[in-house]
């Protein structure tokens, strides 16, 4: 796998641990809040649920890096479409947005792993 690959599976997994961390901790802070958009109504009703959100969002970058680690191509492709799925619904049922924080980066890294 070539430097710049890694690389940017590490930036991948680095955001899905961020928002690990915004889901499962910050939801109802005023971070979170911010970050999301969110009053503080809504995030208190929705905690449970983001909490959740945020725990796919920990095994996503746990299988990147289990591909970074064990050198398996296979692991690496398979969880950067993961999150490119992800991203790609996230954008069409909640916010454009989610397509370039989430999905650009994953595709970005899966063609730098195709080149390597």
């Amino acid at each position: 796998m070539s430097v710049v690959a890694g690389v940017l599976i590490g930036l991948v997994a680095a955001l899905h641990l961020y928002f690990l961390v915004l889901e499962m901790f910050l939801w109802t802070t005023p971070t979170g809040r911010r970050v999301f958009g969110l009053d503080a109504d809504f995030a208190e009703q929705s905690r449970v649920l983001a909490a959740n959100q945020g725990l796919y969002n920990g095994f996503l970058a746990a299988g990147l890096v289990w591909g970074l680690v064990s050198g398996r191509t296979d692991v690496r492709v398979f969880f950067l479409v993961c999150v490119i799925v992800a991203g790609v619904y996230g954008a069409a049922t909640v916010n454009r947005r989610i397509l370039v924080v989430q999905a650009v980066p994953a595709a970005v890294a899966l063609v730098a792993v195709a080149l390597s």
